[in-house]
């Protein structure tokens, strides 16, 4: 384990949030297999030292653009169990107003940026984030994250391609678990480190033990910092394993029993459980009161997510379609153009009505 310095308040702090990513995806898993959560259900059980460390590293005003397994990641960010749950749940509370049933949700008052589901696609809309802080001259960071299948995708090389010409303050984490559903690495790709791939695009590449929560912290910590120091976008491998399937549906016959036997054997809880206990800085009792904790706040999120209404079904539409009759694009001049280029070039050199709009919810942060 790395010897990150931290204060104690912040290491329990981390076991806590680690701790908490996956008591409420087991809770989510049983609630699933009890016909109470429709859907897939997708978890993250072995990533969470990469989740929870990489966005441990961020300060206020950065963003993060994560995938369908950074359960972590958002409750790092400050998103509420109360919210996750009810998501989960398809509550019409929910972030999504019960139109998902997955973490699918993004909050910009969190600098949390909503995931694309076709894993990848999401890395360009990173860009166009990082973008906006450089044009803003803001001293902010974005962190984008995407699995080991998503690299073999054209957006993932076009987003590195733009943020190294374009010197973004921009972090892509890879988090590569070793199958991408159910294709292994050695038939994915034809490099032993995925970080190799940023010496294509001259930026910074480093892989690390993602089940390391301290290497992770590190290694990403460094990355950001380059960015947010004017240098430009880094590629971090974080090297992990998915204890479970791709979803709940997946037995992940495919994996064989020796490796998952391996794996476990690196279990980040146990791991950085055993690194604080030989610290010292983990006593019985303070184990104690954080699984006391962990139980309370899950069994709260569940308690309220289930007395929370469902969506009305007079609703359904809203939010879904755009409204009837075309959408004209107006220049800063109001004169109408019905050609969409004619449109964009009279905005040339004024804040597009997006970046405000982006910039305006970072700033309320």
């Amino acid at each position: 384990m790395h010897g990150v310095r931290q204060a104690k308040v912040d290491l329990l702090q981390i076991f806590y949030l680690m701790r908490l990513t996956r008591a409420m995806e087991e809770r989510t898993r049983t609630l699933f297999l009890q016909g109470r959560v429709v859907g897939g259900v997708y978890t993250a059980q072995g990533h969470e030292a990469t989740t929870v460390g990489a966005a441990m590293v961020l300060h206020d005003g950065d963003c993060i653009v994560p995938q369908h397994r950074d359960l972590g990641m958002h409750l790092v960010r400050g998103t509420s169990p109360r919210a996750v749950m009810c998501q989960w749940l398809a509550r019409g509370n929910s972030p999504t107003l019960g139109r998902d049933g997955q973490i699918h949700i993004g909050d910009m008052h969190h600098g949390i940026v909503p995931m694309i589901s076709m894993l990848g696609e999401s890395l360009p809309v990173a860009c166009g984030v990082a973008m906006t802080m450089k044009m803003r001259k803001r001293a902010n960071v974005v962190l984008a994250s995407c699995g080991d299948g998503a690299t073999n995708t054209g957006p993932f090389h076009e987003a590195l391609n733009f943020a190294s010409v374009q010197k973004l303050p921009l972090v892509f984490v890879i988090e590569n678990n070793g199958y991408a559903y159910s294709t292994p690495s050695y038939k994915q790709f034809n490099v032993q480190h995925l970080s190799e791939r940023a010496k294509a695009y001259n930026i910074p590449g480093e892989s690390v033990d993602g089940n390391d929560v301290l290497a992770v912290m590190e290694s990403v910590g460094r990355a950001v910092e380059n960015a947010r120091s004017g240098a430009g976008p880094s590629l971090v491998e974080c090297k992990t394993f998915r204890v479970r399937g791709h979803s709940e549906a997946d037995k992940a016959d495919y994996v064989p029993k020796e490796l998952r036997e391996e794996w476990l054997k690196k279990d980040p809880l146990k791991r950085f459980e055993t690194y604080l206990e030989h610290e010292g800085l983990l006593s019985a009792r303070a184990k104690a009161e954080i699984e006391e904790r962990v139980r309370a706040v899950c069994d709260d999120a569940v308690h309220y997510a289930e007395q929370s209404p469902e969506p009305e079904a007079a609703t359904v539409a809203e939010y879904v379609f755009a409204p009837d009759g075309p959408i004209a694009i107006v220049g800063e001049s109001g004169a109408d153009d019905p050609r969409y280029v004619n449109a964009l070039d009279q905005r040339i050199g004024a804040p597009f009505s997006t970046i405000s709009r982006t910039e305006e919810a970072i700033s309320r942060r």
